[in-house]
């Protein structure tokens, strides 16, 4: 159980460093740092919703380090619900495209809000608990998710299930990707989700209220579908900014496990490995690949609703759309992206 399994992790990640190596959340695109979020957070045990919001008053918290355990802090031997709060003021270099939050390790799943709204979770709460107390979390942040004028707030949910709580671990703060590599549209952050197949699922008129909520880029495992491989469908509603509508444009959608076909207002734009086959078939590098489709004139709507969606076959342990960059980039732009790549032997 977590117990082992948390020992193995230490014992791995010891062996990795001391050869060189590091894990793939240090190794991947270079980010400039904002906001360094490292140091005292406020901190509640216990669960209200409430506490999500920007304007909820926290003046009578608790402060804690973060990172660290709370079993640390005064917490020895609580178990279950926690909330942590940070506040921060806008800085105009947050005005992009490509902002993030980098959260760390967290112990055992947790659901991030910036000012409110949902940025993404990893791990699921209980009834039906999943531990994730080894991913490193990192957060798409939408531009309009920042209060430009005022208090800004992060407010982190989080559930224990045994031993060492909280943000544990990393080096918390907000950070800008790579211009260099970063699409001019980001498309990560809350997707809709659902197993299973339906060749419906593609269009664009297709009602996906009723989806389930996953967090891209990210392995379905640690989002609530711990033991899936099969098929399963992302789809991802936008309205294309203005200054795209002219342009000619590719959409990345990042790695992918094992193999997808992607389609853009019900017209496939590309895929990688073969469906139509049962199983479906894919070469073993697939998931390795940088998935990048030309979007060609006509397939979307600059005037409105977008609908990009995505079929997944996975058919061996993780699974899903895993690593970004994921968002619609520009035919100059993704040449470049390409070079920086390619010299990576990313492909």
């Amino acid at each position: 159980m977590k117990l082992n399994n948390k020992y193995l992790l230490i014992l791995l990640g010891a062996a990795l460093f001391a050869s060189g190596c590091r894990p793939k959340d240090e190794q991947s695109i270079h980010y400039d740092r904002v906001v360094d979020l490292n140091g005292k957070w406020k901190f509640s045990i216990g669960d209200d919703m409430r506490w999500a919001d920007s304007k909820y008053n926290d003046d009578n918290w608790e402060e804690i380090k973060v990172p660290s355990s709370w079993e640390d802090q005064g917490f020895n031997g609580f178990d279950g619900y926690a909330w942590y709060r940070i506040h921060f003021r806008y800085d105009e270099h947050m005005n992009s495209q490509d902002v993030f939050l980098n959260l760390g390790r967290v112990d055992d799943a947790d659901q991030t809000y910036l000012n409110g709204h949902l940025l993404g979770f990893t791990g699921t709460f209980p009834p039906n608990i999943q531990t994730a107390y080894y991913v490193f979390r990192r957060y798409y942040i939408p531009p309009d998710y920042f209060n430009k004028n005022g208090d800004n707030v992060f407010a982190v949910r989080v559930y224990d299930i045994q031993l060492s709580g909280g943000i544990l671990e990393g080096n918390p703060g907000i950070e800008i990707e790579d211009p260099g590599v970063a699409p001019d549209f980001n498309l990560a952050g809350i997707w809709k989700f659902k197993t299973g197949d339906d060749s419906l699922y593609s269009e664009i008129n297709y009602r996906d209220s009723a989806w389930s909520k996953i967090t891209v880029p990210q392995k379905w495992e640690v989002e609530g579908y711990p033991d899936y491989d099969g098929i399963a469908w992302y789809r991802k509603e936008f309205t294309l900014p203005d200054n795209l509508s002219d342009k000619s444009l590719f959409l990345l959608m990042g790695k992918i496990d094992d193999i997808d076909q992607t389609y853009l207002n019900g017209k496939l734009l590309g895929y990688t490995g073969y469906f139509n086959f049962e199983p479906p078939r894919y070469n073993g590098n697939d998931y390795l690949r940088v998935r990048a489709y030309k979007i060609p004139a006509g397939y979307l709507n600059t005037n409105g609703k977008n609908i990009i969606a995505v079929r997944v076959y996975d058919g061996f342990k993780d699974g899903g759309i895993y690593e970004g960059p994921v968002g619609i980039i520009t035919n100059e732009k993704y040449s470049s992206f390409w070079r920086e790549i390619s010299s990576k032997n990313r492909f």
